[in-house]
């Protein structure tokens, strides 16, 4: 941010100086003897409204986000500031000639008026043009850069997904889980296998999506508690509160899923008597919101640091700034909660 300030106010001084400088040598070569202490002011001042009034120009556009339209809507929206811009620079100018310099035939040269607005005009549009240019510049390099992150982020979260559904600890447990429901309830064994087979395959094809809808990350989830109910049997109680409307919502793959591995991990694994996991989601005015709730308090595991890091990273450069990620707690219930500009889809 310095920089680009540094190298805002270094092209304002050297440009604007430099064409003073111009106008001074011209002036020098065609009609030396005109030269006078009255053209060095004139040029002092020149510089001075040129640099006050493009910047004034700049905070405009910058306050009424001028980067973020479309060039159609754009190009009379500049064409006409530069002509503003251009006409109180030349009446500042015709002021201080008048006024200051006693020039009392400043405002009488209507036709000299034009012909040094329409210049400036011209020289302010290329200004412009300059400065759009760089910007649009940089709006690229940084999408570029905010693409490769997230498909770093992507690929890390993909990873580790597979790590999760396919690390031989969990693979011991839903097996383990399964082979006990084999002579008792086969049926169920089978049903079982199904499902593992469905979160693992989910795993591989989700994983490679920048957003799925919200139904699809649901039996994603649906699917892993399922397995996990298995291992931890009446221990562990699920609730849904889901609002169906919400469903073609389109959200992150598996970060509620990560949510509510975290729930299992860190909260109804080190219980005894177990412990719920509530999910909820619904449109708050312009904000959806999807909560992961349970049984248990906040720790200081590093890999729920570790996750909760990258969780809010992901979403950083996913959303700039749409939507938020918050760990809490309260009477013995952590409280996970993920907010989303809505946004018609």
């Amino acid at each position: 941010m310095q920089t680009s300030k540094k190298m805002y106010w270094g092209a304002q001084l050297l440009g604007w100086t430099g064409y003073s400088c111009l106008i001074y040598l011209s002036a020098y070569i065609d009609r030396p003897k005109e030269i006078t202490y009255k053209l060095l002011i004139q040029l002092l001042f020149m510089t001075f409204f040129s640099i006050s009034y493009t910047h004034l120009m700049r905070w405009f556009m910058l306050r009424m986000d001028w980067l973020n339209k479309r060039l159609v809507a754009l190009m009379p929206r500049l064409i006409l500031i530069s002509l503003s811009c251009s006409v109180l620079i030349e009446y500042s100018l015709t002021f201080i000639e008048r006024f200051l310099l006693n020039e009392t035939d400043a405002y009488s040269n209507f036709g000299r008026v034009i012909i040094n607005i329409l210049a400036l005009t011209m020289l302010i549009i290329c200004w412009n043009g300059i400065y759009f240019t760089y910007h649009f510049f940089q709006k690229s390099r940084q999408q570029e850069l905010d693409n490769l992150s997230l498909e770093a982020s992507k690929n890390e979260i993909e990873l580790k997904n597979l790590r999760s559904q396919l690390n031989p600890h969990f693979l011991f447990n839903s097996l383990n889980s399964i082979r006990a429901l084999i002579d008792m309830e086969p049926q169920h064994a089978k049903s079982a296998v199904t499902t593992l087979s469905y979160l693992l395959r989910k795993s591989l094809i989700s994983g490679k999506e920048n957003l799925i809808p919200l139904f699809e990350e649901m039996e994603i989830v649906h699917n892993y508690l399922d397995l996990e109910k298995i291992r931890f049997e009446e221990r562990l109680t699920v609730n849904w509160d889901i609002d169906k409307q919400l469903d073609s919502f389109p959200i992150p793959p598996f970060s509620i899923q990560m949510l509510a591995e975290n729930a299992i991990k860190h909260g109804i694994s080190n219980r005894i008597e177990g412990g719920f996991i509530k999910i909820t989601s619904y449109k708050k005015e312009n904000t959806v919101i999807i909560t992961v709730e349970n049984t248990g308090k906040l720790g200081n595991s590093p890999d729920m640091g570790i996750g909760i890091s990258n969780t809010r990273r992901r979403l950083a450069i996913q959303y700039k700034g749409k939507a938020d990620f918050s760990l809490s707690e309260h009477k013995d219930t952590v409280i996970a909660t993920l907010k989303f500009e809505y946004e018609n889809h």
